[in-house]
């Protein structure tokens, strides 16, 4: 699950504008806590709507003169598109559906844009260990959250989870760079992207964005976020880190963004009770069972959105020690906020690189 990492300079639309009710007009919850005025600045251009089963909002502070709002629509609209077509689940029609329909062992030809966000997927995977993993779906499923898992959720026994680990594991998954092409080393893995393709059509947009003179801009979507410039105060991109609480949307911390990406994965409001047990929508892929630790949300910046979003994911699966020496060896600016247990409280740890992008609340 993603947390809504929110925007707060991108909610200056708020100025003498009225806010629509709805999962969109959830954005302000945390800006207007940050913006004590409205300030005179130059009139920006904001483009919304729907994708990937949640919203996409991107806010351009000033269009170049020969650049029109039509133009930057049709990029945001064809790169939606060519993610939808090539990475939804949904679409039985669509490239990764295709191949998880293939009932063999064989190399499939691979498009540029599968083998990408694949070839992300597999690095992050490796280099944690497979904390993270995109053939977890099925995991996921069993423990009963996502599209089919059970109404009632019950825990699965021993027997059951084996069984879905012999067709789980990033190892089972090969690709192939000349020509590009991707295979499957055990007949029964299924393949989802659903933790990455909103983080990595954010990427995509915001280069195509870049490709039109564009030099001030954020781009959201699910709450993965991208920004490079200066927002319409003229100051740096200022995003909110909410506090791990299910029901409340206030701000723990902020930062600025310029050129960088943010993602944050956390439990604190995806999660289901099996009897007494609280049980996490994170599942570790490497053993096929919830996350026990006591991480409640982790945040990571990074110049590449679908890294930050992997990364993310990897390291609630790691949990705060192994994830917090994971992130200081790969050099990754993280903030993990973690509770202290028997208490309503919770402390944090914060890597160097996240620190010089950290700002204080107001």
């Amino acid at each position: 699950m993603r947390t809504l990492t929110r925007l707060a300079a991108d909610l200056s639309r708020q100025c003498g504008r009225g806010d629509r009710q709805g999962g969109r007009a959830a954005v302000a919850a945390v800006a207007l806590l940050m913006l004590s005025g409205c300030q005179r600045a130059p009139s920006p251009d904001y483009f919304e709507g729907d994708t990937m089963g949640t919203t996409y909002h991107v806010t351009v502070t000033a269009l170049p003169q020969a650049v029109s709002r039509s133009a930057v629509q049709a990029v945001i609209d064809d790169e939606l598109a060519n993610v939808d077509r090539h990475l939804s689940t949904y679409r039985p029609d669509s490239e990764i559906s295709r191949f998880n329909a293939s009932g063999g062992t064989d190399w499939l030809p691979a498009s540029g844009l599968f083998y990408a966000v694949l070839a992300e997927a597999q690095r992050v995977s490796g280099e944690s260990g497979g904390a993270f993993d995109v053939t977890v779906a099925p995991l996921v499923s069993l423990w009963g959250f996502g599209e089919e898992g059970p109404e009632s959720p019950r825990e699965p026994t021993t027997a059951e989870i084996d069984a879905v680990l012999a067709t789980v594991g990033f190892s089972k998954l090969g690709l192939r760079q000349n020509p590009r092409a991707v295979r499957k080393l055990a007949p029964g893995l299924h393949v989802d992207v659903a933790g990455i393709a909103p983080g990595y059509a954010v990427d995509r947009i915001a280069e195509r964005l870049v490709s039109l003179g564009i030099q001030d801009c954020i781009v959201e979507i699910g709450g993965e976020v991208r920004a490079w410039g200066r927002s319409p105060e003229q100051r740096p991109w200022r995003v909110a880190v909410e506090v791990p609480v299910a029901g409340e949307r206030r701000p723990y911390t902020l930062v600025d963004l310029d050129g960088m990406s943010i993602s944050t994965s956390g439990d604190y409001r995806d999660y289901r009770f099996v009897g007494t047990r609280r049980i996490s929508h994170t599942i570790d892929p490497r053993r096929g069972t919830p996350v026990r630790n006591d991480l409640a949300s982790v945040t990571v910046l990074h110049t590449s959105t679908m890294s930050a979003d992997a990364n993310a994911t990897a390291l609630m699966v790691l949990g705060p020690e192994e994830g917090f020496r994971y992130a200081e060896r790969h050099h990754l600016a993280v903030l993990f906020i973690e509770r202290v247990a028997g208490s309503d409280d919770w402390r944090e740890r914060v890597t160097p690189e996240f620190s010089r992008l950290r700002r204080p609340l107001p």
